[in-house]
């Protein structure tokens, strides 16, 4: 596909423009954008959401050829202006969401998706609504302690393999979506970017255990109607096995990933604990261990590669187009998003102050934060609303001894702000990094996916909101 090299074109420019940034950066003169950035800069993020919705329901054939290009033209829609009007100030902030967010991101989803396509389970498994209700809930279980993304690319190959003879699959893998990347990795800090982001800011490891009553009670609600629905269609299938079909045991060949999947979550915790120093890359200051935990992620991806053998990752339908589609399409999402993480940072002072200033109550709390997450990235949304509380509560007060009162004092808001922006993750493909890998392998499988919209108001608005609606009406 030749858009990669488009792609290129708007790294090129940023590479030109950005010694005024490292200058800046040198300086520490960084303009707080954010305060001077008008609401409509977000239309090229709002256009490029609109895209993923709209193009492959009425131009599929346009979508899946030029799905690269396409992105591409609404980054550089929103990054050429934002260049030319800010120079070395917006070169810094985009080489900083490429460099810190993006390539991070895209690392570990890369790494996991080849680490995960090296395990294959193998043997007779059909996929009734008792299985799988057991394989979503395994998956759900994992997640907490290998992360979202690393327990939805480990389970959902087997669990669309399971359900290979069944005629409706679709709901199965939105529910799927839902519980395994999802709302199961609100447990601990390794299950998604924000808990891990919360313990990097003071938030204790196991803190996030007081989130428990909240994550049993969705879980709960979601997966009987999951169970529910699986088996209405079920009985409505009648589906039939044949008669001469063998049974195998079950058995997980290429057990050796999970050295390397172990390797990966190590390096994921190790660079939250270790403070090595910083590196300045083109005036983006990164830390030390970041770059030695996304350069062991390769490590980790390449020797699963090397040790896993060709014929078994075809016999688990390994390809790489999912990420090549993840991959392309991020990096337009990334970037048209800057503006509006950038209006979301600058709190009162910007384009966003009406919403920072209507966040009082813990569901105010929850839902603002949720909502938000459930379309822009979750991390930076969660860290927003987690300094929106320490400066209501504890305004002059060192973070370091303001967390630890605000884990006690006001616990109510924290667990607001941590399940909001983990659980409405699933309320969109791209509220949560798995989501869109997952439907993306589903697809290529054959199982058909709804569109964006159509997964929000099939599924999203019917499920997961008037669950978090009677989460609302118990916890907060």
């Amino acid at each position: 596909m030749k858009s990669d090299k488009l792609i290129l074109v708007i790294f090129f420019v940023i590479l030109v423009i950005s010694p005024n940034s490292a200058a800046a950066s040198d300086m520490g003169h960084h303009i707080n954008l954010g305060e001077l950035l008008p609401l409509w800069s977000c239309i090229p993020f709002a256009c490029m959401l609109l895209s993923i919705a709209f193009l492959p329901l009425f131009a599929d054939h346009l979508w899946h050829n030029n799905f690269g290009k396409i992105s591409f033209f609404w980054a550089a829609s929103m990054a050429l202006p934002f260049l030319y009007i800010y120079k070395g100030e917006a070169a810094y902030q985009i080489l900083h969401i490429i460099l810190a967010d993006y390539v991070p991101f895209i690392i570990l989803l890369w790494a996991l998706y080849t680490i995960s396509g090296g395990i294959l389970l193998k043997g007779s498994l059909r996929g009734t609504p008792v299985v799988n209700t057991i394989m979503i809930l395994i998956g759900t279980i994992l997640a907490s302690w290998m992360g979202t993304t690393g327990a939805a690319m480990l389970m959902i190959r087997p669990f669309l393999r399971a359900n290979s003879y069944r005629k409706n699959r679709t709901f199965m893998v939105v529910f799927f979506i839902f519980l395994v990347a999802n709302i199961g990795g609100s447990l601990t800090p390794l299950g998604d970017p924000p808990l891990f982001l919360g313990f990097l800011h003071g938030v204790s490891f196991f803190w996030t255990l007081k989130i428990l009553p909240h994550m049993l009670l969705s879980i709960g609600i979601v997966i009987v109607i999951y169970f529910l629905t699986d088996t209405y269609f079920y009985k409505k299938e009648n589906p039939k096995l044949p008669d001469d079909e063998v049974k195998e045991p079950l058995k997980l060949v290429g057990i050796y990933n999970f050295i390397f999947l172990g390797g990966v979550i190590a390096a994921v915790l190790a660079s939250g604990i270790l403070d090595l120093g910083t590196i300045n890359t083109f005036g983006v200051h990164r830390a030390i261990q970041d770059w030695g935990r996304d350069l062991f992620l390769v490590l980790m991806g390449i020797l699963s590669l090397v040790a896993t053998p060709r014929p078994l990752r075809e016999e688990n339908e390994f390809s790489w187009f999912p990420i090549v589609e993840v991959a392309y399409l991020f990096i337009g999402i990334f970037i048209t998003m800057i503006p509006c993480l950038l209006l979301l940072k600058a709190g009162s002072k910007g384009s966003f102050a009406f919403l920072i200033e209507a966040v009082k109550e813990p569901y105010h709390y929850f839902w603002i934060t949720g909502l938000l997450s459930a379309f822009l990235d979750n991390a930076p949304t969660y860290l927003t609303f987690f300094n929106t509380a320490l400066g209501s509560f504890y305004a002059g007060i060192t973070e370091a001894n303001a967390v630890p009162l605000l884990m006690t004092e006001n616990a109510i808001y924290l667990k607001a702000i941590s399940t909001g922006a983990v659980f409405f993750g699933a309320c969109s493909y791209i509220g949560n990094a798995p989501n869109f890998m997952v439907k993306s392998i589903a697809e290529e499988t054959g199982t058909p996916m709804p569109s964006f919209f159509g997964y929000i108001l099939k599924y999203s608005l019917v499920v997961l909101i008037p669950t978090f609606i009677i989460v609302t009406l118990i916890f907060f």
